[in-house]
């Protein structure tokens, strides 16, 4: 069987790191917001090539907290992409905002910078957009229109560690939220996230609002949250840090054998000069996505969907207001298919899935 996932095998090769990181840790003695997060803080930072990075719970906050940190009047309009994981949509309803959904490109799953034009009014006060599969946006036309209307830009950077526009890394163009759920390219055993900022004065609003709404201890200067990066995950994410180009370089020879080797019968992710993508994702689109997978399945491969059930359909989401109709989001995910694409799996495996593909 080969898994679309095994969090076991993909971590194996940082396991005697991850004992030494944690066997300091336990001897320091110091368990929240000490050294181990400090320096992956700075590290991330420079990787990533902002001036300021600040670890927090995960990456749902990451989002609320830049949302807050905007100090933004209730009701705002924020713009966000239609076909988006939910959690990007809650982080807006969280906050007391309006998310106004837009469509993305369908060629790329990205937000359409045609649709952000269009979706703006009085009341938009920020763009929070969603580097979705590991793909950047199109970022050159999405500043234009928040440049265009003084509107906050937002990125949603779950899912696009390293991932480039133009060679300008994703979480530089505005306020970047990254989550490192144990699935990313750059994930922790656990939850995780952080914010990317340039802006010192941003900065110091996420550090407090993370730990209390309080910079010096015991003194409370806005309402806060308890929304700090563990010590013992900083730590695994420092040492797995290390090794992200690899891990990305990794994924992209997979998806090279994808996309040469996959029949046109199915829709491959796009590609172009000015992306690096990262494919913390590969997705397919077919017409019969579901029987695909159960042929998948039933040949020993499995898949995974992302997401099979668009943000306006949730039940969760009934009885807010989500204005409009999304049929490019309703295509994208019924048709959506995720293959096995990490760290652990090898190039025999992905020539394996593509042989059992191409006779379905």
């Amino acid at each position: 069987m080969i898994d679309y996932e095994n969090l076991r095998k993909a971590n194996e090769p940082f396991f005697e790191e991850y004992q030494r990181s944690f066997t300091g840790l336990l001897e320091s003695g110091w368990f929240i917001l000490g050294n181990a997060v400090k320096q992956f803080e700075s590290e991330f930072a420079a990787f990533n090539g902002n001036k300021e990075c600040i670890g927090v719970a995960n990456g749902l906050d990451a989002l609320i907290l830049c949302l807050r940190a905007l100090d933004l009047e209730k009701g705002s309009e924020v713009i966000v992409p239609s076909n988006t994981y939910i959690a990007t949509i809650l982080s807006i309803l969280q906050c007391g905002l309006t998310p106004v959904l837009v469509e993305p490109d369908i060629a790329t799953y990205n937000i359409d910078p045609r649709s952000i034009e269009a979706a703006v009014t009085p009341r938009t006060k920020a763009v929070m957009v969603v580097h979705l599969y590991g793909k950047a946006c199109d970022m050159d036309a999405i500043t234009a229109v928040t440049n265009k209307h003084a509107l906050a830009l937002i990125e949603d950077c779950a899912q696009s560690h390293g991932a480039k526009y133009k060679g300008r890394m994703t979480g530089t163009f505005g306020y970047g939220a990254f989550s490192f759920y144990p699935t990313k390219n750059l994930g922790c055993l656990g939850d995780g996230g952080a914010v990317t900022t340039d802006d010192a004065g941003f900065a110091k609003a996420i550090r407090m609002l993370r730990n209390y709404g309080s910079e010096k201890k015991y003194y409370n200067e806005v309402v806060g949250y308890n929304s700090r990066l563990d010590e013992i995950q900083a730590g695994f994410l420092s040492v797995k840090l290390k090794r992200l180009d690899e891990i990305t370089a990794h994924k992209r020879s997979l998806a090279a054998l994808y996309h040469q080797g996959l029949k046109d019968d199915f829709i491959k992710p796009q590609q172009h000069a000015d992306y690096f993508d990262v494919f913390h994702i590969y997705n397919i689109r077919h017409p019969k996505r579901d029987e695909l997978k159960e042929y998948l399945l039933k040949n020993g491969i499995r898949t995974e969907v992302h997401y099979p059930v668009p943000p306006h359909r949730q039940k969760a989401m009934s009885g807010v207001l989500l204005k409009g109709e999304f049929p490019l989001s309703e295509e994208i995910h019924a048709t959506t298919l995720s293959l096995p694409i990490s760290f652990c799996h090898s190039e025999s495996e992905v020539r394996q899935v593509i042989e059992v593909m191409n006779r379905f």
